[in-house]
């Protein structure tokens, strides 16, 4: 029979007590030979080495440090890194790939809730409830008595989805259930027949701002995209629209975004902002029409053990020799879709 793999894992206390309940913990010993847990604040100490010299996997979540070269060498058997989290943008480094070590991640897990709170901010948008309950002077008037909100409604909305990610892709489906709702995503990357089977249209992001009622962000943080949604791109999009943000805060210029809404004329729904949390200063926290959440999208609490779960699952293949599922190469890294 063959002996089982030597596992390490590499996260810090707080996140091993979210991800491994008894039941979880178990189903780690059945699968793997585990030493006693890393903390984050010990991987680089003599024994820590130890125990990296042995592994053959690692079982990473949050704040699990960068794999650089130099931890690396310290892990020669190393053959797999499987992510209890999203991005693993931060974890991975050019070593990981140049030692050809495999790495997957619960990032299709954690995009359920990411969609599923995206599809619930775009219909609370639609009917602006947020920024009418915020509004002390409209909140306790009759629907007929607002005013400076548009039109009050989620049927026959456009809705444009920046970025056909995981979370993007899941947010096209989810919005077929909002009757007589047109998406419409903008990705350079995207497959146009990918786009269409998930119930939307692929357009150039210039073509999609004059047309949506709510706009929602998807793409991944790079520097490229860095302030991907600024002034120009506000200015396109029509009276009383909703910028709703679940992705990275550094895609939108907070600035810019701060300037239309207290004209009154946009929206918005942030989970994320950029600095996350958003300084005392930040002129998004004393404007109008602003929704902001502390980065809440994501698995928090019992949704925790789906990602904990995916990755058993993930680990039960890797063990018998499968392919990963949701394997993140580094063409993936490189573009950012490793979130």
């Amino acid at each position: 029979m063959r002996t089982k793999p030597h596992a390490l894992v590499v996260m810090s206390r707080s996140s091993f007590e979210a991800h491994f309940d008894p039941t979880r913990r178990d189903r780690l010993a059945a699968l793997v030979a585990t030493d006693e847990e890393c903390w984050t604040d010990e991987l680089d100490s003599d024994r820590a080495r130890a125990r990296l010299a042995r592994a053959e996997v690692l079982v990473t979540s949050w704040g699990a440090p960068t794999l650089t070269e130099e931890r690396l060498a310290a892990a020669p058997r190393l053959g797999a890194v499987l992510h209890c989290a999203g991005s693993v943008r931060h974890l991975v480094s050019p070593a990981v790939w140049r030692r050809g070590i495999r790495v997957t991640s619960a990032a299709d897990a954690n995009a359920v809730p990411v969609a599923e709170y995206t599809l619930a901010a775009i219909i609370f948008a639609g009917k602006k409830a947020p920024f009418l309950a915020a509004d002390a002077e409209q909140a306790f008037r009759g629907w007929g008595a607002v005013q400076g909100y548009g039109d009050l409604s989620n049927y026959r909305r456009t809705v444009g989805l920046v970025g056909f990610s995981r979370i993007g892709r899941r947010v096209a489906e989810l919005l077929k259930v909002v009757s007589g709702t047109t998406c419409l995503v903008a990705d350079p990357y995207a497959d146009p027949d990918e786009v269409a089977r998930a119930g939307a249209r692929l357009v150039d992001l210039e073509e999609m701002l004059p047309q949506v009622h709510v706009l929602s962000l998807h793409a991944p943080e790079l520097p490229q995209t860095r302030h991907l949604i600024g002034a120009a791109q506000l200015s396109r999009l029509p009276d009383f629209a909703t910028v709703v943000n679940t992705a990275r805060g550094s895609l939108l210029d907070a600035d810019a975004l701060a300037r239309e809404c207290a004209s009154g004329r946009l929206f918005a729904i942030l989970d994320v902002t950029d600095p996350e949390p958003l300084p005392a200063d930040s002129p998004l926290r004393r404007v109008g029409h602003v929704m902001v959440t502390p980065h809440i999208a994501g698995s928090l609490g019992t949704e925790i053990g789906r990602l904990t779960d995916h990755v058993l699952d993930e680990l039960s293949r890797w063990t018998r020799q499968e392919p990963f599922r949701t394997e993140i190469t580094a063409e993936h890294w490189a573009l950012g879709l490793s979130a």
